[in-house]
């Protein structure tokens, strides 16, 4: 059972304990909250008994009923305290350990995951539907199986006492469950739609917060406006869409219940008429029915609730069955030589990025990839890292094939610095520590140093303890970039992979990192992804990918004499540099 409800609801193991745990407690509390009914029934019991047996003389006891009532509350106030903990505090636990579970989960998926996930997305899955799931089951899932389980018990004994009356009051339960139980394909519909209605309102949020600045530029604000606040009365549509149809079945199948009291008097009179029951059966049906319907009504709701978190626990399982990538955390290459062997790759069907991709970036040389827009360069260097996995051929790392190798330890022989930095809203010693987390300052001093980080910095107010905003927003792009370079050279991996790099520096800057560079390179692989022909000029050698393919490959000089694509490409960039406005 536990196993089952770990798949079906996405828990963990503990959390499906202590959801049973949940349930039992809600049975225990639901059962005594029968005591005062059965004290009711006694009471009335010993005041007709006079009055249905001529001569009985009046027998009650006050302390029966004192004492009886004291430990009813007692009891009560027991089950609801374990109740209290085992639906919220541990609830509360298992969400904390859902969100991480995601998180972890998350990290291991390779990023192909990602690029076919808005953002938003996966944030409302992570924030939202754990918030919804959170609330389903420390408020809706236990007290819903715990009222039918209850219900059942209680309903088993009035069988036993008396089918008829048992039947004309138990009747409605069933039939009102159903009720809403069939309005689930209904609910998840709108429910689905409530979602994708709340990610649209939150990707309009989120790119108007990013792209103000843009937006100003243009005067288009008021548009951009217009749009959003119709992306927000949209979602309050569609919320308001929800409720209504959820109310639909949950009140309609309340008001069935009420038939149960009228029916429960109907054939209770009926059967008394005919001297089949007595009065006292009679009103012990009637105090029964009063009471069992208010949970079950309550239970309806929920039900309710809990069909349309379908939706979210669902959305939060696509993310747990992804496959993540795996491998060995054994890695004995025979050296850093990177290898493409015929590689094959493609972010979506049919859309070919590499098409039989070919080339070797050897220890201890600077390989630059150069190549026109969209020819796939960036992409050779993701998957030289496995940030995915290729479609056909393979890539080696020092012999061995990378999708046998764990992302994680393969990644601690790469130093990465790719065109769009992130960098955190931390100081810029700390941006830079992410490098290497156990350096010295010594150590990430010397880094920033040799990145050209000192020019800049030592303009900020705390210096390297300057908190630089979210994403580094007080930094201009070459002040970031540096950063973010200063993070590889701090690392010192084996094998370094810089993708447009040196984008946003001016020629002094671009310089001075290309001998930084020139300092890390010996003995490692270096894999240069740049568009300017002079960033690269100094390459052992120049792969050019062109159709996905490697069109031309070797040192510079020997493309040039071949008069081939390098040497237009240097033709091409020479005549824009001579263009004047």
């Amino acid at each position: 059972m536990i196993q089952y409800l770990m798949k079906r609801y996405a828990l963990s193991e503990q959390g499906a304990v202590d959801y049973v745990k949940a349930i039992a407690a809600g049975v225990f509390v639901n059962l005594l909250k029968m005591l005062p009914t059965c004290l009711l029934f006694l009471l009335i019991s010993d005041f007709l008994e006079p009055l249905l047996n001529e001569g009985a003389a009046l027998s009650f006891n006050y302390w029966l009923y004192g004492f009886g009532a004291l430990a009813a509350l007692v009891l009560m106030y027991i089950a609801n305290y374990i109740q209290y903990n085992c639906n919220y505090f541990n609830t509360y636990k298992e969400s904390a350990a859902r969100r991480i579970s995601l998180a972890e989960r998350m990290r291991k998926l390779p990023l192909s995951f990602f690029g076919k996930r808005d953002l938003s997305d996966l944030t409302t899955t992570i924030m939202n539907d754990c918030a919804v799931i959170e609330s389903s089951f420390s408020h809706y899932y236990p007290e819903l199986t715990s009222s039918v389980i209850s219900t059942c018990i209680i309903a088993i004994g009035l069988l036993i006492y008396n089918w008829q009356m048992a039947l004309a009051s138990l009747w409605v339960l069933p039939v009102a469950i159903l009720i809403v139980a069939f309005s689930g394909k209904v609910q998840n519909i709108f429910t689905k739609r409530q979602i994708s209605a709340a990610v649209a309102c939150a990707d309009g949020i989120q790119e108007c917060l990013e792209t103000h600045r843009e937006l100003r530029a243009c005067n288009a604000e008021a548009r951009y406006a217009a749009g959003l606040f119709q992306k927000v009365d949209a979602l309050e549509k569609r919320k308001f869409i929800s409720e209504v149809m959820t109310a639909i079945f949950v009140v309609s199948a309340q008001l069935l219940l009420k038939f149960g009291i009228a029916t429960t008097a109907l054939v209770g009179s009926i059967l008394l008429g005919r001297g089949e029951i007595g009065v006292l059966v009679f009103l012990a049906y009637l105090l029964v029915v009063s009471r069992i319907y208010d949970p079950m009504s309550t239970s309806l709701q929920n039900l309710a609730a809990i069909i349309s978190c379908n939706v979210h626990i669902g959305r939060m399982k696509e993310i747990q069955e992804t496959p993540v990538q795996t491998g060995s955390e054994e890695f004995s290459p025979r050296g850093y030589d990177i290898r493409f062997e015929n590689v094959k790759f493609s972010y979506n069907a049919g859309e070919t990025v590499l098409d039989g991709l070919s080339f070797t970036a050897k220890q201890g040389e600077i390989t630059a990839l150069i190549g026109p827009s969209g020819g796939g360069k960036s992409t050779v260097a993701k998957l030289a890292a496995r940030f995915w996995d290729v479609d056909g051929g393979k890539i080696t790392l020092g012999g061995q094939d990378i999708r046998g190798i764990d992302p994680e330890t393969l990644l601690s022989a790469y130093s990465i610095v790719f065109q769009d930095v992130t960098l955190f809203n931390n100081t810029v010693l700390e941006n830079i520590r992410i490098g290497k987390k156990d350096a010295t300052d010594e150590e990430v001093l010397a880094a920033a140093r040799a990145a050209q980080c000192d020019e800049f910095v030592s303009k900020l107010p705390r210096g390297y303890q300057t908190e630089i905003g979210e994403n580094g927003g007080m930094l201009s792009g070459g002040e970031r970039q540096r950063i973010s370079i200063a993070r590889a050279l701090l690392k010192d991996a084996p094998v370094v992979l810089l993708d447009e790099a040196t984008a946003s520096l001016d020629v002094e800057n671009e310089s001075a990192i290309q001998r930084a560079v020139s300092e890390l390179v010996k003995d490692k692989t270096v894999l240069i992804i740049a568009h300017r022909m002079r960033t690269v000029a100094g390459a052992d050698k120049l792969v050019f990918i062109k159709d996905g393919k490697a069109a031309e490959h070797g040192s510079p000089a020997c493309l040039a004499e071949k008069n081939g694509l390098y040497a237009k490409m240097v033709r091409l960039q020479k005549q824009s540099a001579a263009w004047k406005l």
